[in-house]
């Protein structure tokens, strides 16, 4: 047993009393949910090798059987992939039963620690991340003594909490148990990413694609990276061709939704509304598809099926990003009752993450630079600037710096989320408009106008508040002088 003694066996026994009471989406699921599916997906969740667990089969009579839900979900969280949510409460009910009988089998900790950490990214849920963290340090308690699947999922719940620096220990760890495990290479990606480690990422990605180079989930993850460094045609061709090759529902209509952000960002809202709307057939559970659905309808002047399409989002996965874009919504129509409503509702989750072990800073950071407290904002972004300077930080720092005033400081920020020298490379209409806007405060006009202009041909409708701003600014900057002969 490795060493471990009576008083482990009974943490261990306590440690899934404790985590099993009050769980969220376990047990059986409904009888619609237990259909078989492959459930597959991309991104940095729980890692490890493929477990078969169907029956053995010597090929003289019927095929064996389709797994059932529980093991579809386990194949898809010991690879790290996304799986169907029915799936996983299933898996969660299935492994939860079974520690109750054998507390000490470490490689089923992981994976119960891998299901929680996958139910609570898909729902919103902060209340999986403590019970993931219980279950997976049950695993390094009871299980072997190189336990990468558990380290690789401490580093994917430390992503989902958005706190890289921890992601980054447990994954390095994880890549030092198990170097040729291409998923611990994969969460480092995340990890980097939010470290703003440029170089990092690349390493980690090379890694993976070393490794593991003809997967729809590595082309997902290597279409995330493109995006992130501008190369646009290079991340939606990347992204399609994953969407092509998935087979599980879950898994297609994650690349789906990822396809349709690209979409948007570049201002083709036709297109990404057909991404969005294909991921929601594929996957009806996909709510990160239904929000995109709102923000691609409300683009289109659609704004009544897109007030719509996020109150649906919001109340299956209450994700603190969605109220965002609703408020704002609500507030470019004139209801700025309702608006306020969306904010509010934002700290309180917020507030909730937090209490669960998440850091919500970025986001809170957003909504007081904009909608309540700009010195608080900036506040809470130097100190996360601090700890984590990734380049989405860089930017809602700047951006809350101008918002006090202090425009010096705020250019410095925005040239560092915009400048692909200094890392900024991902053609953000939002972090271009941040930096004009900064530079018409600034009176350096032609730069102002310059980086406007960018926003705006980056994507028209990238903010149904800041996207008028912009058009305003420009109004207001007029044309550049003409300059006469040379004397």
């Amino acid at each position: 047993m490795n060493g471990t003694n009576a008083l482990d066996v009974r943490d261990a026994t306590r440690d899934v009393r404790d985590a099993t009471r009050g769980r969220s989406g376990g047990g059986r699921p409904p009888r619609r949910g237990r259909r078989a599916l492959i459930a597959c997906g991309a991104g940095a969740a729980v890692l490890g090798g493929v477990l078969v667990l169907s029956a053995p089969w010597d090929g003289r009579d019927a095929p064996p059987p389709a797994p059932g839900p529980a093991a579809l979900a386990r194949g898809a969280v010991t690879t790290g992939v996304p799986a169907a949510l029915p799936d996983l409460a299933a898996l969660i009910g299935d492994r939860e039963t079974h520690l109750r009988a054998h507390p000490l089998d470490g490689a089923s900790w992981a994976v119960l620690g891998a299901a929680y950490v996958e139910q609570g990214r898909r729902t919103a849920d902060g209340a999986n991340w403590p019970k993931a963290e219980k279950a997976l340090r049950t695993s390094l308690k009871t299980g072997p003594k190189r336990n990468p699947q558990a380290l690789e999922g401490l580093a994917a719940l430390a992503v989902a909490r958005r706190d890289f620096p921890a992601a980054k220990k447990w994954g390095e760890s994880a890549v030092k148990a198990a170097p040729k495990r291409w998923t611990a290479h994969a969460v480092l990606i995340d990890a980097y990413t939010g470290l703003g480690d440029d170089k990092g990422v690349g390493r980690a990605l090379d890694k993976v694609m070393e490794l593991r180079p003809r997967t729809p989930a590595v082309g997902a993850l290597a279409a995330a990276v493109y995006r992130n460094r501008g190369w646009r045609e290079d991340a939606a061709a990347r992204i399609s061709d994953a969407a092509a090759k998935a087979e599980a529902p879950a898994e297609r209509a994650a690349y789906l939704e990822q396809a349709g952000r690209l979409a948007f960002e570049r201002g083709d809202r036709e297109e990404a509304l057909r991404f969005f709307q294909e991921a929601l057939r594929t996957d009806p559970d996909q709510r990160a598809a239904q929000a995109g659905q709102g923000r691609a309808l409300a683009a289109l002047g659609r704004t009544t099926e897109a007030l719509s399409a996020y109150q649906a989002a919001l109340a299956k996965r209450p994700g603190p990003e969605y109220a965002l874009e609703l408020g704002e919504l609500y507030e470019s129509l004139g209801l700025g009752q309702a608006a306020r409503v969306e904010y509010d509702l934002l700290r309180e989750r917020a507030r909730g993450a937090e209490e669960a072990g998440a850091d919500e800073a970025l986001m809170l950071g957003r909504l007081e630079a904009d909608h309540g407290d700009p010195a608080e904002a900036v506040r809470l972004l130097r100190a996360e600037w601090g700890r984590q300077p990734g380049i989405a930080v860089a930017d809602a720092l700047g951006w809350a710096l101008h918002r006090t005033g202090a425009d010096e400081e705020a250019l410095e920020f925005a040239t560092i989320a915009t400048d692909g020298d200094k890392g900024g490379g991902v053609r953000s209409a939002l972090y271009v408009f941040h930096r004009g806007a900064i530079e018409q405060e600034l009176g350096r006009s032609g730069p102002a106008r310059r980086h406007l202009r960018e926003a705006l041909t980056i994507n028209p409708y990238f903010s149904p508040l800041r996207a008028p701003e912009a058009k305003r600014a420009l109004t207001e900057l007029g044309e550049p002088p003409m300059e006469g002969p040379p004397d």
